[in-house]
C-alpha cells in the first residue's frame, strides 16, 4: 500500500503519521491488489479535517471529514470508507457481467475560450483551444451500477457504456440527492 500524507497549514507529527497509517490498514484488508491512498490534513480554525482518497482495483473512492479533533477526523473518515467499501461490496456480491461485452475507449476534451482583444470572447472568432484532454475507458455496466460508481467517486457525473443499450450515457447528480441520466437518441 502507497500512503501519500499531505498537511495543509499544519505540520505533520510522527504520531499523527503512525495513527493513520494503522487505521489505514483496515481499508487494506478489503482489496487484494496494492492500493494507493492520498490523505490530505488541514486545519481550518477550529475545524479539524480529514481527506481520504482510496485507489483500489480500478476504484476510486473518496471521503471527507471534519471534527474539532484531528484523529477523531482520521477515525470518521476510515469509518466512512469502510462503510462505503461494503456497501459496494455488498452491490457486486451477485453481479455476473456480461460475456460478449467489450471495453470502449473515448476521447474527452475539455475546450477553452479565449479572450478577444476587444474584451469579448473568442466564440465570435472562432479561437478556441483545447487545455485539457483525457482518455476515459468505458466499461459496459448498468445504471445501477453507474450510480454506486458516482456515489463512491462522489463525482458531479459519469460517462459510461450503458450494458443494456449498448450506448454512451451521462449520469450526473441532482442537488436534492436525485439523479438524471442522459441517453442519445437516434
Amino acid at each position: 500500500m502507497r500512503v501519500t500524507m499531505t498537511g495543509r497549514h499544519m505540520e505533520m507529527s510522527d504520531t499523527l503519521k503512525a495513527h493513520t497509517e494503522s487505521r489505514l490498514a483496515k481499508l487494506k484488508s478489503h482489496f487484494d491488489r496494492l492500493i494507493d491512498v492520498d490523505v490530505v490534513l488541514s486545519v481550518e480554525k477550529h475545524r479539524h479535517i480529514a481527506e481520504i482518497t482510496v485507489h483500489a482495483n480500478g476504484l476510486r473512492i473518496h471521503g471527507e471529514e471534519s471534527s474539532e479533533d484531528m484523529y477523531g477526523s482520521i477515525d470518521a473518515v476510515i469509518e466512512k470508507l469502510d462503510k462505503q467499501i461494503n456497501r459496494y461490496k455488498s452491490r457486486i456480491k451477485d453481479y455476473k457481467p456480461r460475456k460478449s461485452a467489450q471495453e470502449r475507449e473515448f476521447l474527452h476534451n475539455i475546450i477553452h475560450v479565449a479572450e478577444s482583444e476587444e474584451g469579448g470572447n473568442g466564440a465570435e472568432r472562432g479561437t478556441h483551444r483545447v487545455i485539457e484532454h483525457e482518455t476515459i475507458d468505458m466499461k459496459p455496466m448498468s445504471v445501477d451500477e453507474a450510480v454506486m460508481q458516482l456515489e463512491l467517486a462522489s463525482d458531479k457525473f459519469i460517462v459510461f457504456t450503458n450494458a443494456d443499450t449498448n450506448q454512451v450515457n451521462v449520469l450526473y447528480a441532482h442537488d436534492n440527492g436525485t439523479y438524471g441520466l442522459i441517453e442519445p437518441q437516434f
